[in-house]
């Protein structure tokens, strides 16, 4: 008895230094208390859900885990649930919360907050939804505000994520983060300047809010706009303003913020503007994205980004087996996702097999039709690159809901031209004209009233005849024009080119349709002169009225038929021109012409000429002497050097004076070539 009192008394001081310790938040020393009180009793139910709680406050979720499972028998579901459900969560064992919490006998409202939260992480927007509008409208507590933001998220990751038109919820942004979620809904939405609006107030909201609290600093306050200003970023991203996205990237980036998801976020983001420049840069940004716990911290088509972005880096550093396994895993795990694919083809490109990544390709086809289109579209594109424009037109025309698109139409007629493949074009024209007339007749059978023509079927129909008359295809065309007068009897231009071709096939037909121009003087032509004159195309502009005296007036009126004279520009004189000197009459012939001509001399110098370094001879000097070859003809000496000019007269002519200067010139060469030899070093 004496010692059963005693143990009750430890028990009770044990109990009131655990309340006491968890009014004060000091739950390691409650945590100790409550582990001398299970030495007592280890099945005191009691004990056992504050020792779970402290672990919990102290973030041993994976222990807290355990000493429930251990002790299931007395820590019944009914008993312990939210606390079970809230470590599986912390644990990242989404699944198994949300078990946790549907197997509950009793839903209260702590398992109905986690509940929205575990819907959230699982991307069921839907039902997250409908919880917390369920919370809010029944709870009335502190804690609303923090509902309502959680309501905000989602509507905002419904309209990013899932692209659905958010509703309006009527909440008031008062905070930062509803101004926040709203921006991220209107980005979702496109609204790109709005959502820049909405980031500026935010942020002004989170400084205004921050800065009240004394204990926060300037760098406390930056670290909490970080993810404000990754979103203005993003934004600027998409507006093509990569420069300044890139600087307010790597700015967060110093900061070295807590969060690795924003971090692996903004990191993804940079790689995609480097692309396959920079890639160093990229390689090291590439490190974030692979952080701990990022995979928790991101939705899963932001996880499947990076994983597409890092497969392309791998490409784009030619880590061609990183690419092939990344690509082969991301296929594993969305195998209807076309990126995989047409990455696999990129790298299988990269590495000239034109032929296999064609084959890769058009297996995924085969399999996903939905995504046919697509698929043949690169296909087309490779065997463009292989020169095979014929094999890209049939994979092109093989796409049937594309192929009487006006812009299809026009890229194959553009292809089978230039393969001068010019029945093929036509063909091409004549299928999607039908196709347009076809789709005319189910309207008109739908609506039971008569509609015009639709101006793509016209405006194929026009492109068509035009294509026909390039090629000599006149008769066709013809009958495309008459088609298209008929459709619109008004219609000048038209008339204009339809007898334009008859001429050259009957133009009798040609002078019978011509009546039907109008005549010249029911043509009203508003054409300004003046502003015509004054275009950028105009060649002449004509001088302004107030620019002109009278007497140039005059001039005009009088003169105007006169043409001007051209000065004539003064002959260029020879630089040893002497005035006192009479010019050689005969300075226009060739030397060997002139009258005065008596030959090279013969004998001097003649053995001096010859190979080696400068001033030595050589035996066979002579053979060398051009003087003694009569069929070689008299070359120009080389710029700069001396060339000896024989003349039997005293008279020098002025074309063969040599300049004043001219001595100089050898030293000034060999003193810029001095000069140039010094640069070089």
């Amino acid at each position: 008895k004496m010692a059963s009192a005693s143990g009750a008394g430890s028990a009770a001081a044990l109990w009131s230094e655990v309340n006491r310790c968890g009014q004060n938040g000091d739950f390691a020393r409650a945590l100790k208390s409550v582990n001398k009180i299970l030495q007592i009793n280890k099945d005191d139910v009691t004990a056992l859900q504050c020792k779970v709680v402290c672990l919990i406050q102290n973030g041993n979720f994976k222990e807290a885990l355990s000493v429930i499972n251990t002790h299931t028998k007395v820590l019944t579901s009914d008993i312990i649930a939210f606390e079970k459900a809230y470590c599986e969560y912390r644990l990242n064992r989404i699944e198994n919360a949300l078990k946790t919490i549907q197997s509950a006998s009793q839903q209260t409202d702590k398992l109905k907050e986690l509940y929205g939260q575990v819907l959230y992480r699982l991307e069921r927007y839907d039902d997250c939804l409908a919880a917390y509008r369920d919370l809010i409208r029944n709870s009335q507590d502190e804690y609303e505000e923090e509902r309502k933001t959680n309501l905000s998220a989602v509507v905002a990751a419904q309209s990013t994520w899932e692209k659905v038109m958010p509703e309006d919820l009527g909440l008031r942004e008062a905070t930062y983060e509803l101004c926040y979620n709203s921006a991220c809904a209107l980005i979702g939405q496109g609204k790109l300047n709005e959502a820049m609006k909405k980031l500026q107030k935010a942020e002004e909201l989170c400084r205004q809010s921050l800065s009240e609290d004394s204990d926060v600093t300037e760098e406390d306050i930056e670290a909490e706009l970080a993810i404000i200003h990754g979103q203005m970023a993003y934004i600027m991203q998409l507006q093509g303003r990569t420069e300044d996205a890139l600087q307010l990237y790597n700015q967060i980036i110093k900061l070295k913020p807590t969060d690795v998801g924003l971090l692996a976020v903004i990191a993804n983001n940079i790689i995609t503007i480097n692309k396959d420049q920079n890639v160093f840069d990229s390689k090291k940004k590439v490190k974030l994205t692979n952080a701990e716990g990022v995979e928790h911290k991101l939705s899963k088509k932001q996880l499947q980004a990076i994983e597409f972005n890092k497969a392309l880096l791998a490409m784009y550093t030619n880590q061609a087996d990183q690419c092939r396994k990344l690509s082969a895993s991301l296929q594993s795990q969305s195998p209807e996702h076309l990126l995989p694919v047409l990455i696999q083809a990129a790298q299988l490109c990269r590495e000239k097999q034109h032929a296999k990544a064609v084959v890769l390709l058009q297996d995924f086809a085969d399999q996903h039709p939905a995504s046919a289109a697509e698929i043949k579209l690169t296909m087309a594109q490779l065997k463009i690159a292989q020169g095979s424009i014929t094999k890209a037109c049939m994979i092109l025309r093989s796409i049937e809901e594309l192929q009487h698109k006006p812009g299809m139409v026009s890229a194959l007629v553009t292809m089978y031209s230039h393969e001068e493949d010019i029945d093929s074009a036509i063909e091409v024209f004549t299928q999607a004209i039908q196709w347009y007339q076809q789709f005319q007749a189910r309207t008109n059978y739908s609506c039971c009233v008569f509609q015009p023509k639709s101006p793509v079927h016209l405006s194929l129909i026009r492109e068509a005849a035009n294509f026909k008359l390039k090629h000599g295809r006149k008769k066709e065309a013809i009958s495309d024009l008459e088609e298209l007068w008929k459709q619109n009897p008004k219609d000048v231009h038209t008339l204009a080119q339809l007898i334009s071709a008859y001429s050259l096939v009957d133009p009798e037909k040609a002078k019978v349709l011509s009546k039907h121009l109008p005549s010249s003087d029911t043509l009203s032509l508003k054409v300004d002169v003046d502003a015509l004159e004054n275009s950028h195309g105009a060649t002449y502009v004509r001088k302004k009225a107030g620019k002109l005296t009278g007497d140039s007036q005059q001039k005009e009126q009088g003169q105007g038929d006169v043409k001007k004279k051209k000065k004539k520009k003064k002959g260029k004189l020879p630089k040893n021109y002497d005035p006192k000197v009479t010019p050689d009459p005969e300075r226009w012939l060739p030397m060997r012409e002139r009258s005065y001509y008596r030959g090279r001399k013969k004998g001097k110098k003649k053995d001096q000429v010859g190979k080696g370094t400068q001033g030595s001879t050589t035996a066979g000097s002579s053979e060398l002497d051009a003087s003694k070859t009569a069929s070689s003809p008299p070359t120009s000496p080389r710029p700069g050097s001396a060339a000896a000019v024989s003349a039997t007269s005293n008279v020098i002519p002025p074309r063969h004076q040599k300049p004043a200067g001219a001595p100089a010139t050898k030293k000034k060469q060999q003193q810029k070539k001095k000069k140039g030899a010094k640069g070089g070093w």
